[in-house]
């Protein structure tokens, strides 16, 4: 299969398509880095079909035990890593961001492989992260030997990455709420500060620059209580108070975060393909998903 020939496969899964390589090939893993034009300073997610396959790349701690309960899904943990993990998957650091899952073909290929694979975002580095098949084919074309088309991604804003050790801290916000976080630990989550995660290079975790996600128009973020700008396309989180007339995309009519968080990438991409001078976005909610709806639209505008 192509994984085991070394090349490339677009891969779905519950949060954004993967661009996904053997993780224990180097050669393959430096193609992934050539084909999104990603700095190697940037470490890339092991992914992993069940936590026995955890165990051969990371070592887990009591605390990290207990979040793998969560598993299949959006969370990733930053783990000591084992000497099979190359240093091209985590930029030289020891320790490694690993998770599992929660999609049937994301799976199903892992399986099939018999290898963890390596996967960020199937996208240019630093561009619109992809939610559909198509997006990966835009945007990356013949890089990909083959694109695995599972739909469109059911949660639709990457991973939550959380250091568990010494003390839970989220790198950064995702599929997994601080809230469930929590819940789960019985012990407060911390959220890293945004200078402290992306001032050192190499990053801790991936996903971590200030600057991400972003459209080809320049965006910027709409003040809370001002009016909406004459002259941009418009991202709006439920639409009540949108001009008439304006170039509009809206998230979620209802308020939904979860519904916000599955269309934010792909109505960030509809506003971008009209080629608009610029793009105003407003924040949502800073609570559950809105945190990491919100990380998203603060890098896509350079802030983050």
């Amino acid at each position: 299969m192509a994984i085991r020939r070394g090349e490339l496969v677009g891969m779905p899964t519950e949060t954004v398509y993967g661009l996904a390589a053997n993780a224990f090939d180097a050669q393959a893993v430096l193609r992934v880095f050539a084909a999104k034009g990603r700095p190697r300073f940037d470490p890339l997610i092991v992914h992993c079909a069940d936590l026995a396959m955890v165990r051969t790349v990371a070592v887990l701690s009591p605390r990290a035990e207990r979040l793998a309960s969560l598993w299949p899904g959006p969370l990733t943990l930053i783990l000591p890593r084992l000497a099979c993990i190359p240093d091209a998957v985590t930029s030289g650091l020891e320790s490694v961001a690993v998770r599992i899952p929660d999609h049937p073909l994301a799976l199903a290929l892992i399986r099939a492989a018999g290898v963890p694979l390596a996967a960020p975002s199937a996208n240019r580095f630093g561009r619109i992260s992809p939610t559909t098949a198509a997006h990966v084919a835009e945007q990356l074309g013949d890089a990909v030997s083959v694109i695995l088309d599972g739909g469109p991604c059911r949660i639709g804003v990457e991973s939550t990455v959380l250091r568990p050790d010494p003390h839970p801290v989220v790198l950064r916000p995702g599929g997994v709420t601080r809230e469930q976080l929590s819940v789960l630990l019985h012990e407060s989550v911390a959220l890293a500060d945004r200078e402290g995660r992306s001032d050192s290079l190499p990053q801790e975790a991936p996903g971590l620059l200030a600057s991400h996600y972003a459209p080809g128009a320049p965006l910027s973020l709409r003040p809370a209580g001002s009016l909406w700008p004459a002259d941009a396309a418009l991202l709006a989180f439920t639409g009540t108070d949108l001009p008439q007339g304006s170039t509009a995309a809206i998230l979620s009519p209802t308020g939904d975060l979860g519904e916000a968080a599955a269309r934010l990438f792909a109505q960030l991409r509809r506003l971008d393909a009209l080629a608009p001078v610029r793009i105003v976005a407003e924040l949502v909610p800073e609570h559950g998903l809105g945190e990491a709806i919100n990380d998203r639209l603060r890098r896509a505008a350079g802030l983050g």
